[in-house]
């Protein structure tokens, strides 16, 4: 699809179509970079959003145990 670049004040834009804006679950915002020459356009989402996810709390669970213990009070060797 070729989309014209289009003078919008001293900037330049392009408008996108409805069609494709809501294909890629657009929002009203967007987060924008550039890799290379190349612009990548993604639905702008909250960081860290997901990283709790399916997570399950272990109530008997220690952390503090599950570290090996020194065998001895010996100096490594490197």
């Amino acid at each position: 699809m070729h989309i014209p670049v289009r003078r919008i004040g001293n900037s330049r834009g392009i408008i996108l179509p409805t069609t494709l804006i809501a294909a890629c679950g657009f929002g009203d915002e967007v987060d924008l970079r550039l890799e290379g020459r190349t612009i990548i356009i993604e639905p702008a989402g909250k960081p860290r959003s997901s990283w709790f996810e399916g997570y399950v709390a272990e109530k008997d669970l220690d952390a503090w145990n599950a570290i090996p213990q020194d065998e001895g009070t010996d100096e490594w060797e490197w």
